[in-house]
């Protein structure tokens, strides 16, 4: 009897410890292929931390290189190198305690020090980082950016190889957000040191501490992989062997891969999107990525006037844009602050914050301010270019705009297509009349949206500057920092003027149509930060 028993309890602990091996990604990896294939719109720009800007580049590093914390699904910050931290009561001081023993891809040793050089790189007015006002929070980072300090005030330390101390100008209510954020990575001293300028412009050229590793890659290719990465620190939560990443700009081209089984994932546009919403494998990923037209003040002198700017933008239906045009869910804009970014009481800072005559649509009263700016700035016509991207979704909007500001009087548009690379460098240069060009958040806040708009900010190439609007931007990190109401009324009122002035135009707020294979599970979407998170990605 006894021995039946034991045969009984030996057998139920065997179905129940191979009932778990079942369950566990690990498992589902005999059972397939663990590669991802993965479409992408644009070419990868760069793979330096300090060099970035755009959201694929990115997210590139963050699936390429590891911080202090990484996001969870739901957005919020969670340990990664950090092991332990400390916040001093003030808000101003935080320590940090880091993994020993994480490796690079070299083999050395990520170190604090590796945080120490990487801050200190970005914020160095030599390295030319056009995100380095991104850590103005940081003591003493302003004025090295600007000259007026060295590199070595700046207000972090390593308190030896594991031990980290920073030390900000003000509390930062967002600031773990922040060091989730690939720009606040650290970066290799000695691959920076060897390979100079040309560090990050190709994948012989840069190392990692992430998740995966950069391969075959420069920038003349349009395709290239990230293949898991041995020396990662928690790789045992890393299942894909490697991800093959494509450029496709054609969403046809796309669609047929996908049907081909050809790749797991591919965006969808247009007529794609009411044709294909019924299918199973159709995914809506919701984003805080606004889209605007920017006019260059800087370049065509009639800009400089209000009334000009307010005429382009009531000339453009932007519903028309979304539900005609585009078809994939995007959005009609309420303000340049995307729907769903930030809420506070309650209430959506977008929807609450809506400058309504700001974003519709009022042709009459367009060709009427235009005519009253044309006089003012003693204009007769205007012959522009507009520079859009040369992907299929840059394409309909540009044409789509380029029509609906040909309908003011003495207006002509003609439409300059460029890899977004390459608009992205003619943008930074001031070198456009109009452009269109695209925002998206990396920490959920709407300050990420609005400080770059600031007189001073580097993003801000079309020549756009308001005291008051500054003001209203100072007054909420600084004053108000502490004090969550008068923040958020000092970010609306920045909002609304904004949109009274018609700094900016915003067209449309992006929503990522997507077919995706239903076998790829685990991918961790932030549609207000870096977007795709591959580290605990499988293929059931």
């Amino acid at each position: 009897m006894m021995k039946s028993v034991t045969k009984i309890r030996s057998l139920t602990l065997l179905s129940i410890a191979a009932l778990a091996l079942f369950n566990r990604p690990n498992a589902l990896q005999a059972k397939a292929k663990q590669v991802l294939n993965w479409t992408e719109s644009t070419e990868l720009a760069t793979s330096d931390i300090s060099q970035a800007t755009d959201t694929l580049s990115f997210n590139v590093l963050l699936n390429t290189q590891e911080g202090l914390y990484r996001l969870d699904k739901k957005g919020v910050p969670q340990p990664a190198l950090a092991k332990k931290t400390h916040v001093s009561a003030d808000g101003l001081v935080y320590t940090f305690w880091l993994r020993p023993h994480t490796k690079w891809s070299n083999g050395q040793t990520v170190k604090a020090q590796d945080f120490v050089y990487s801050w200190q790189r970005t914020v160095n007015p030599k390295t030319g980082s056009q995100d380095a006002f991104y850590l103005n929070q940081i003591k003493n980072a302003k004025e090295i950016n600007e000259g007026q300090k060295s590199v070595g005030d700046l207000g972090i330390q390593a308190l030896g190889n594991n031990k980290l101390k920073v030390t900000l100008t003000k509390p930062v209510p967002y600031f773990k957000k922040l060091l989730a954020w690939p720009l606040f990575f650290p970066q290799n001293p000695t691959a920076v040191r060897k390979y100079g300028k040309a560090y990050g412009t190709t994948s012989q050229k840069v190392v990692s501490n992430g998740p995966y590793k950069l391969t075959d890659w420069d920038a003349s290719r349009s395709s290239w992989k990230l293949v898991k990465n041995k020396t990662y620190w928690d790789q045992k939560k890393v299942h894909l062997q490697r991800i093959n990443e494509t450029v496709v700009k054609d969403p046809q081209t796309g669609l047929n891969l996908y049907q081909d089984h050809k790749v797991d994932q591919t965006l969808l546009t247009g007529a794609q999107v009411p044709n294909l919403k019924s299918e199973p494998d159709f995914v809506v990923q919701k984003s805080s990525n606004m889209n605007f037209l920017n006019l260059n003040q800087n370049k065509i002198a009639a800009f400089k006037n209000q009334d000009v700017r307010q005429a382009f933008s009531l000339a453009i239906n932007r519903q028309q844009l979304v539900k005609n045009v585009l078809q994939d869910g995007s959005l009609a804009p309420r303000g340049f602050v995307p729907v769903g970014l930030s809420s506070y009481q309650g209430k959506d800072f977008a929807k609450s914050t809506r400058v309504k005559n700001s974003v519709m649509p009022n042709l009459p009263k367009a060709k009427k301010l235009l005519a009253k700016g044309f006089q003012a700035t003693h204009t007769k016509q205007l012959k522009l270019s507009l520079m859009i991207d040369d992907t299929q979704t840059s394409k309909y909007a540009g044409e789509f705009v380029q029509s609906e500001l040909e309908k003011l009087d003495h207006v002509k548009v003609s439409l300059k297509t460029l890899p977004k690379t390459q608009r992205l460098t003619e943008e930074r240069q001031g070198n456009y009349d109009m452009v269109i060009s695209s925002w998206q958040s990396v920490f959920a806040d709407p300050i990420n949206f609005l400080d770059i708009w600031e007189a001073n900010s580097s993003y801000n190439t079309s020549g756009f500057k308001d005291a008051k609007f500054d003001h209203y931007l100072d007054l909420s990190e600084n004053e108000y920092a502490q004090n969550a109401t008068k923040r958020w009324q000092a970010q609306q009122k920045a909002e609304k003027r904004l949109m009274d002035l018609q700094a900016t135009l915003p067209l449309y707020q992006a929503t990522k149509a997507q077919l995706m294979n239903p076998k790829v599970k685990g991918v961790v979407y932030n549609g207000s930060g870096v977007p795709y998170d591959w580290k605990t990605t499988y293929i059931k």
